[in-house]
């Protein structure tokens, strides 16, 4: 809770939520005098260590205003997306390239392994050019030496998965790529490996390969 920066309290919420809960909720508490940010974060792990994360923040314009003296406190990039729920919106579709990209990894690493490659050198390469990504330069590496400890884990991901697709129905806006990669992960969870971190994915990717 803020108290100070704006007539009566606001509170801010900082999880991954339903948009159409932030809403239920913000209304609830609007009922009652206080207002309400929306503002998920992005970043990592690390990123909430070293106060770089990205803060993608919903709700009036006035508190976010208010609260602005705070939020650069926690997050390096801290953005008013618009009205309540869009922080959460926002939040949501950067799950989206998360899913896909982690995929896209996986596929990429597993690829030059079964291709006699190394690894590493393959990563250093990629990392430099067009495909580089967030997820190749940070669990790229991880994939390479099977350190699937958790910065980011697969149960939490998958939480925000399926507000992503829930999301996505109510729109009408189709994800073939993100439901298989939510598909593969529902796949690590029923081998007991909910806990372990998203990289693991590559686990899933292998054994299709031997599969085949």
């Amino acid at each position: 809770m803020v108290e100070g920066a704006h007539e009566g309290l606001v509170l801010i919420d900082m999880s991954t939520i339903s948009p159409s809960v932030t809403r239920s909720v913000s209304a609830s508490l609007a009922a009652k005098g206080v207002s309400m940010l929306d503002a998920p974060v992005s970043g990592g792990d690390s990123g909430a260590r070293d106060g770089t994360l990205t803060i993608m923040v919903g709700g009036p314009a006035q508190v976010f205003e208010a609260c602005l003296p705070v939020l650069p406190v926690l997050g390096q990039t801290v953005v008013h997306r618009g009205a309540t729920g869009a922080g959460q919106l926002t939040k949501l579709a950067n799950q989206i390239l998360v899913a896909c990209n982690m995929i896209g990894v996986c596929e990429c690493l597993n690829f030059a392994k079964k291709a006699g490659l190394d690894v590493g050198k393959v990563i250093d390469s990629l990392s430099a050019g067009a495909a580089s990504s967030w997820s190749l330069v940070n669990l790229g590496p991880k994939v390479g030496k099977r350190d699937f400890a958790p910065g980011f884990k697969v149960k939490l991901l998958q939480k925000d998965l399926r507000y992503v697709l829930s999301a996505a129905n109510e729109l009408n806006a189709p994800l073939p790529a993100t439901t298989l990669v939510h598909q593969l992960y529902n796949e690590l969870e029923a081998k007991g490996l909910a806990d372990v971190g998203t990289q693991a994915l590559v686990t899933a990717i292998e054994q299709m390969s031997s599969q085949a």
